[in-house]
């Protein structure tokens, strides 16, 4: 449910795998794949976290933007109000582990997101529901290997190639660059099982919060539609704060 950062909160089987990452040497001295992915789930998932975020959505004709505050408890409860435009001002959505609820305000209606409904774009963006469910961490949900190194934006990283555990996470593989010294993901590509390019993800600029990097600003592209992609902005984050555990309820989904 985390929109960005998990929604930052960041795939073939092995008969597929080649399709999607041809053959690469991985360099001398790289660090073991799961220390770098454990670095990255720590660096990415907090205990409480409160969110507030900008969607710049850029379609073939025009772009429009969508601002949203989240409550984030680990990686198993989420809610999210949205705050702008006035159309979609109320909307509200509702995490608790594999479960996802929205509410809408101008049908006064809960409604359960599941299955293929999942897949489905989330106002629009190039960001689907099932990109907010899956926030477990890296570590727990892929296999990976670091297949070598190469520079983002003049940032040296280690390319780590990953592929779903039990084929039930929202990407069956993943291709990340991960930054070798602040351990936050600069560029990331989503395949299906077929080795098909589904999503690929650009961050184009990083804040320090605490000890955390942050990814401030991402673009999110769809591989299967047109238009320019979405822009996600963090206009604000605080972690570690205290969060009403009430909060996360379908009771809360219409107050």
């Amino acid at each position: 449910m985390n929109r960005a950062i998990s929604w930052l909160a960041l795939i073939l089987a092995a008969s597929s795998s080649s399709a999607a990452f041809p053959p690469r040497q991985a360099s001398a001295g790289a660090p073991a794949a799961s220390l770098l992915l454990d670095r990255v789930d720590a660096n990415a998932i907090a205990g409480n976290k409160i969110l507030v975020a900008e969607m710049v959505i850029r379609g073939r004709r025009d772009s429009r933007s969508v601002k949203s505050r989240s409550w984030i408890q680990g990686t198993e409860k989420a809610f999210t109000e949205y705050l702008e435009p006035a159309r979609e001002k109320g909307t509200k959505m509702l995490k608790l582990g594999d479960q996802l609820w929205t509410y809408s305000p101008d049908t006064d209606r809960t409604i359960a997101i599941s299955g293929h409904m999942l897949r489905q774009s989330v106002m629009g963006s190039d960001l689907s529901y099932e990109d907010m469910m899956e926030d477990r961490k890296l570590r727990s949900a892929y296999e990976a290997k670091v297949a070598g190194e190469e520079a983002v934006d003049g940032r040296g990283c280690w390319i780590i190639e990953m592929t779903s555990k039990t084929g039930e996470a929202a990407y069956q593989s993943r291709k990340s660059w991960v930054d070798k010294e602040r351990f936050i993901v600069l560029k990331e590509e989503r395949y299906a099982k077929s080795g098909k390019l589904l999503k690929d993800v650009a961050v184009t600029s990083v804040i320090r919060v605490g000890e955390r990097w942050v990814a401030e600003r991402a673009v999110f592209r769809d591989a299967l539609k047109q238009g320019g992609g979405t822009e996600f902005k963090v206009v604000s984050i605080e972690f570690d704060t205290a969060i009403p555990e009430a909060l996360f309820s379908k009771a809360s989904l219409r107050k």
